[in-house]
């Protein structure tokens, strides 16, 4: 009988006496299954984390993709340090695309995020394998790999791989377990001395059953979690060595350029291909339903000879849409509208009648792109009733289904080879399908393996995007200045429950969500509804402070009573900052505060305004809690990311529609904040003991507003709408600090 696939990648890592060790804490059937469909000869199998091979040698495998984050060390270094192994012998390996690695633990944990009830969680637990794997789940988004997979996962896979190598070697000694300890890769008997390194003991520990518990360390015993130290990933990324979806190459490759209806939503009505058919290299032009395709022996070749296909689209009531009708259908559905209730506290109309004063100030962002700095591609090879693909994804379960059904494939007969990602941020999440769909439908009309590629054009006009968003808020005050109501009527969709939802102890508080579904297709954006809403929030609440006449950061400390986390890391970062301190002339302070993924980030920029009149950022500080650093070096450099990434956005980034079109087309038309412009950055890692939280997007909240509140200091022009770059600040006339 044939071997399949999955049986043959994971028994060769056992080859030779060598052992996987994993950990499903709930499902005994899994482990079954994996015994059932996995192991050859008398070695048995215990999911899919940990190999140990008779050379002492530990591979981690890691479920999740890296897109410069730095988790397949920081997720290898929580399963090693639980299973006190020697971290020099330790190899990270990408998990590979099978049901086995279905991420069950991020089941777990985003059903406790988005607020299943506690007498549901038993259910959830039980089931989150099987529904990971009905759902292709192997997704890297939502800054959950350290948090959920970790926590959950690596470490308890570490942990009890530790407590069954301890077993064999007790059986081997004829000790009792009490009696051994472990370090290094290697379990010692106290007494007499004697050891036996993990390679020693696989075969063995492979053969016991896993510990429905296992004890994870205390902080106080980790040896390998908490220090700086460097990523696996970096060596290859220096010397040109490391994998992208990009790198695909065979002898035998085809190339396909692509044009996709610029207007969203409308289909391909004719193609003259004339032209381009007699170009070198050209081998086909496929029509799609929505877009046209044209197929060379090269890149190069396909896109120019795609310059020459004439394509006409449908025409729809969309050709005619542009940003500003957007904008107006989003004013006019807030205007009309009550929308629905993200969140009601107390009587906000009544306090609103009441207020001796109230403040009103209408917000809005633009749709933005994700532009990775990899464009999106996706290499396909159809053969027969097999496929092989390869692109970098966020979800590698994910696109291995989604090529099977496109093609009419069973799924364990499609082959995913995962790579690097050069950028993703949600663009390269399993919902996202349009480059992977194409690049299959083009590929079943050959035999070779083709390569789709959307051009940088493509990839800014083609992307799914983040949404844009209006705001409308009004406080009210009483007659000694406290705020006592809260009202935010803003265009969805909400992506992300809780992120328009404030932590200040205002008395009455109404929010609700109105309509904001438009032709534009979107997706998820680096920390998604936290960037519009951090900037909505963050930016009223200065305006609610200098309007009571108090200074922001200590209006921020007052009414943060309930909430010492926030407190805190506002604290460190005023502190840090030299908040209330003298500046050089000319320079303001803004300041920002934010929770999201389980991390409590304060940002305070030192802004002020260049001889263009344009805002110049010098420094940012920011305080992160995310309850304590698996990786320091990691966490700094993952803030550094999302504030630069966060300052791109509030300065330059835009999506504008014009005739129901993208009309930006390569990064002159979309600007990023760039090595001559970007501000020095201090980061303060507080350290509370709390649950782990996340790092990958927590950071890019609070700059916009923080940046915007020093702008309104330095000018008394308030930024109530973005790009930065879009607004005026010649007339500018100083606030006084409070």
């Amino acid at each position: 009988m044939q071997m399949n696939r999955r049986r043959f990648i994971l028994t060769g890592a056992v080859v030779g006496g060598g052992v996987l060790i994993g950990y499903s804490a709930t499902r005994p059937t899994r482990h079954r299954r994996a015994n059932e469909e996995l192991v050859e000869g008398s070695e048995r199998f215990i999911t899919s984390f940990i190999k140990i091979d008779p050379n002492n040698e530990i591979t981690v495998y890691v479920p999740h993709s890296e897109m410069g984050q730095g988790i397949h060390t920081s997720l290898s270094m929580m399963a090693a340090d639980e299973l006190d192994a020697a971290w020099e012998n330790v190899i990270v390996e990408q998990a590979p695309a099978i049901d086995l690695f279905a991420n069950g633990d991020l089941v777990k944990g985003f059903a406790g995020e988005f607020g299943v009830p506690n007498f549901l969680m038993g259910l959830v637990n039980a089931s989150a394998f099987t529904v990971a794997e009905l759902m292709n789940l192997q997704t890297t988004g939502g800054s959950s790999s350290v948090r959920y997979t970790g926590e959950y996962a690596m470490r308890t896979a570490g942990a009890a791989a530790r407590e069954m190598l301890i077993n064999a070697a007790a059986a081997r000694l004829d000790v009792p377990t009490s009696e051994l300890s472990t370090e290094l890769s290697h379990v010692q008997h106290n007494s007499s001395g004697r050891t036996l390194s993990y390679g020693e003991l696989a075969a063995d520990a492979a053969l016991l059953e896993p510990p429905e518990d296992p004890v994870l360390k205390d902080r106080s015993q980790f040896t390998i979690m908490g220090k700086a130290i460097s990523r696996n990933d970096i060596p290859a990324k220096v010397d040109g060595t490391a994998i992208y979806g990009l790198d695909a190459h065979s002898e035998d490759m085809l190339y396909a350029a692509i044009r996709l209806a610029p207007v969203f939503g409308t289909k391909l009505v004719s193609v003259d291909a004339t032209q381009a058919l007699t170009q070198r290299g050209v081998v086909r032009v496929i029509e799609l339903e929505d877009s046209v395709a044209v197929v060379a022996d090269n890149y190069w070749r396909a896109k120019q000879a795609l310059a020459l296909v004439n394509a006409t689209f449908t025409e729809t009531e969309n050709d005619n849409v542009s940003s500003a009708d957007i904008a107006a259908r989003f004013d006019k559905e807030l205007a009309e509208s009550n929308g629905s209730e993200d969140k009601e506290v107390g009587d906000t109309d009544r306090a609103l009648e009441e207020a001796v004063d109230v403040i009103e100030a209408n917000y809005r962002v633009p749709y933005l792109a994700h532009a990775a700095m990899e464009p999106m591609n996706c290499t396909v090879h159809i053969q027969g009733d097999r496929a092989e693909m390869w692109t970098s994804t966020q979800d590698a379960l994910g696109m291995r289904g989604r090529v099977a059904s496109v093609a009419g494939l069973a799924e364990e007969n499609v082959i995913f080879h995962q790579t690097y990602c050069g950028g993703g941020y949600g663009r390269r999440l399993p919902f996202n399908w349009n480059m992977i769909d194409h690049a299959t439908l083009i590929a079943m009309e050959f035999d070779v393996p083709v390569k789709t590629i959307f051009s940088r054009e493509d990839d800014m006009q083609q992307d799914y995007y983040r949404p844009a968003v209006h705001n409308n808020f009004k406080a009210a005050f009483d007659d000694n200045s406290n705020v006592i109501a809260w009202h935010s009527r803003f265009t969805g969709p909400i992506q992300v429950p809780g992120a328009s939802h404030i932590p200040y102890a205002i008395e009455n508080q109404s929010i609700r969500v109105v309509d904001g579904d438009t032709h534009v297709p979107i997706a998820a954006w680096r920390s998604v509804d936290h960037s519009q809403q951090t900037f909505f929030t963050e930016s009223f609440m200065d305006e609610i402070a200098h309007r009571a006449g108090v200074n922001p950061y200590q209006l921020r400390m007052d009414l943060l009573q309930e909430h010492p986390r926030h407190r805190k890391v506002l604290e460190v970062a005023a502190a840090a900052a030299g908040y209330g301190q003298n500046l050089p002339e000319g320079h303001a302070l803004g300041i920002a505060v934010q929770e999201s993924f389980g991390s409590f980030v304060a940002e305070v920029a030192e802004v002020s305004m260049g001889e263009d009149n344009q805002p110049v950022v010098h420094k940012v500080t920011c305080a992160i809690d995310c309850g304590w650093a698996v990786n320091p070096d990691t966490v700094e450099a993952q803030i550094e990311s999302g504030i630069i990434f966060g300052l791109t956005a509030a300065m330059y980034g835009e999506i504008t529609i014009e005739n129901g079109a993208v009309t930006q087309g390569n990064f002159p038309d979309y600007e990023m904040v760039r090595m001559a412009t970007s501000p020095e950055i201090e980061v303060h890692i507080v350290e509370s003991g709390e649950a782990l939280g996340g790092l990958g997007e927590p950071a890019t909240p609070p700059i916009a507003a923080a940046v915007t509140n020093a702008i309104y200091i330095l000018t008394g022009q308030r930024v109530r709408e973005l790009p930065i770059k879009n607004h005026d600040f010649a007339l500018s006339n100083p606030v006084a600090q409070v």
